[in-house]
C-alpha cells in the first residue's frame, strides 16, 4: 500500500457535483493506493501508522485529538513513467482487489476511533483541501 498523507486545515471530495466528505477543522487527507501483494494486515499496520502519525500541531496526532480523516481511493499512486509518456498502470491492484482492502483500512481506522469519511471507489472524483503547513508525506505499507 501506498498512501499520501496531507495535513489539511478543512478538505472535501465532491462526486457528480455532491460533497460525499470531507471535515472542518484540523485533519489529514489520505489518498491511497494498493497493489497486487497488499493485505488486510497491511492496511491495519498503515492505518494505525497514520492514526498516531504526529504531524498535527504541537506535535499531536490524530488519535491525540481525535482529528477527522478523508481517506479517497487513487490508483494512480502506482504509476509507472519510467517509459515513454504515457503512465502504466500494472502494479495497481485491480478494483476486485484493492476495493476491499481500501475498505478494510478504512474500517481499521474507524476501530481505532476514527472519524472516517472517504470518496466512493471508482468514482470521478474532485478532492479540494487547504493543505496545512504545507505537510505532505508519503508513506509505504
Amino acid at each position: 500500500m501506498r498512501a499520501v498523507i496531507q495535513r489539511a486545515s478543512r478538505a472535501s471530495v465532491t462526486v457528480d457535483g455532491e460533497v460525499v466528505g470531507g471535515f472542518e477543522g484540523p485533519g489529514l487527507v489520505v489518498l491511497l493506493g494498493v497493489t497486487h501483494d497488499d493485505t488486510e494486515q497491511r492496511a491495519a499496520v498503515l492505518a494505525k501508522k497514520i492514526w498516531e502519525l504526529r504531524i498535527l500541531e504541537g506535535e499531536r496526532s490524530c488519535s491525540d485529538l481525535g482529528a477527522p480523516l478523508l481517506v479517497v481511493s487513487q490508483f494512480t499512486l502506482y504509476a509507472d513513467t519510467r517509459k515513454g509518456r504515457r503512465p502504466s498502470w500494472s502494479a495497481a491492484a485491480p478494483a476486485a482487489v484493492s476495493e476491499p482492502l481500501y475498505g478494510s483500512f478504512c474500517q481499521c481506522l474507524r476501530e481505532l476511533g476514527a472519524k472516517v469519511s472517504t470518496g466512493v471507489f471508482g468514482a470521478q472524483m474532485q478532492v479540494a483541501l487547504t493543505n496545512d503547513g504545507p505537510v505532505t508525506l508519503v508513506l509505504e505499507g
